[in-house]
């Protein structure tokens, strides 16, 4: 079992440095995955309304051989519920479906702008955590004024900004807003949902100088970022690799090499939050 840093948000939740991604991991076959996952050491496991599994998330929690104070699950508010009353209901919807009493982090998934129903999504989401339905509330694939919109309305400041953050599309202007803001920023597909970022040549050479697979130096760049990244993997062995990521440092000419390959249309399907619409 590997040891896994934790870093606290700044409403007080503890998150492991990395995660499990579970989008597309659904049913039996995804129940066993994420139990998997969690007994190879995983302890954050992030999901979402819109991904059709929090029923096979609980069902995983439950299967584990890992008490439910020791994991934190998350999942995400769908752009359809974003009315107030509709967002309390979704919310009480994902904790029947996962049969749990309390989401550790729970996320508005996407801004959808042209709605301008963000800020009472929002409020939806404070008012749950008052509730105790939730420990910590935060967003996803937010802009930094989308934010500023939460926060002047507000008075709330998410604890957890989950963006599009990879090799390709290294987020520079977005994570330094976060940490200015005291948002831990996360990454999904931090591999670049296995795109040609696995078999470039200059992290190959990293990868090689440290004795470690793509995956594994990728990760660990994600981690020096800052960030906190949430890979998926569906063999146990896979899972186990993209654990071992905390016993070795990558330079500060490793970081420099891996950050430069980033693109200004790195996104992996132009999901621009500013226009991008997700129901």
């Amino acid at each position: 079992m590997y040891m896994i840093p934790v870093r606290t948000t700044n409403d007080g939740l503890t998150l492991p440095a990395i995660g499990f991604g579970t989008a597309s991991v659904k049913g039996a076959e995804g129940v066993h995955t994420m139990t998997s996952a969690i007994d190879a050491g995983y302890r954050l496991i992030d999901s979402a309304f819109n991904y059709e599994n929090e029923g096979a998330v609980g069902a995983a929690v439950k299967r584990s051989s890992v008490s439910r104070e020791q994991l934190r699950i998350t999942s995400k508010l769908p752009g359809r519920h974003h009315e107030y009353k509709k967002a309390i209901m979704a919310i009480q919807e994902s904790l029947l479906r996962a049969d749990l009493d309390y989401y550790d982090l729970y996320l508005v998934h996407w801004p959808n702008p042209k709605q301008e129903l963000f800020v009472e999504a929002w409020q939806a989401l404070i008012d749950a955590k008052k509730w105790g339905l939730i420990r910590s509330i935060g967003v996803s694939n937010f802009l930094p004024e989308h934010i500023e919109r939460l926060i002047d309305e507000t008075g709330v400041t998410p604890s957890v900004n989950q963006v599009e953050l990879h090799p390709y599309f290294s987020q520079e202007q977005q994570r330094s807003f976060d940490q200015q803001h005291g948002i831990i920023t996360e990454s999904w597909s931090p591999l670049g949902r296995a795109s040609q970022v696995l078999e470039d040549r200059s992290i190959q050479t990293i990868a090689d100088t440290h004795n470690k697979t793509i995956s594994q130096i990728i990760l660990r760049w994600h981690i020096q970022l800052g960030a906190l990244p949430l890979p998926k993997a569906s063999s146990i062995g896979r899972q186990l690799e993209n654990l071992a990521v905390f016993d070795f440092e990558l330079t500060e000419q490793d970081m420099v090499t891996i950050s430069i390959l980033t693109k200004t249309d790195g996104r992996i399907q132009d999901q621009d939050p500013a226009e991008y619409e997700e129901f």
